[in-house]
């Protein structure tokens, strides 16, 4: 027989099983709650960059409305490049 086996007392083998069973699974525990709350930081972050790039993206849709407006463009056609709308005695039909 086991010299350490005669002189544990009957039952030790098996509380030390169980004390060790107990004591990894503790260790798993935490590191599991800990990987948790590192995974939830780590979302938390990504969201809040999804967040700013969809602030960012209407931004630039507004922007994008107000520079292609008709009226900004009837503006800028008038002002720079002297354009006018034309009078219908100066329009003329051409047949396709």
């Amino acid at each position: 027989m086991n010299p350490m086996a005669r002189t544990m007392p009957g039952g030790s083998m098996t509380m030390l099983v169980l004390f060790v069973a107990v004591l990894v699974s503790a260790i798993s525990v935490a590191y599991s709650a800990h990987w948790n709350r590192q995974l939830l930081n780590e979302l938390y972050g990504e969201l809040s960059v999804r967040d700013k790039a969809q602030a960012e993206w209407g931004r630039l849709i507004l922007e994008q409305s107000t520079w292609t407006a008709h009226s900004r463009i009837e503006a800028l056609a008038t002002e720079q490049l002297k354009m006018h709308v034309p009078e219908a005695a100066d329009v003329r039909l051409v047949s396709p």
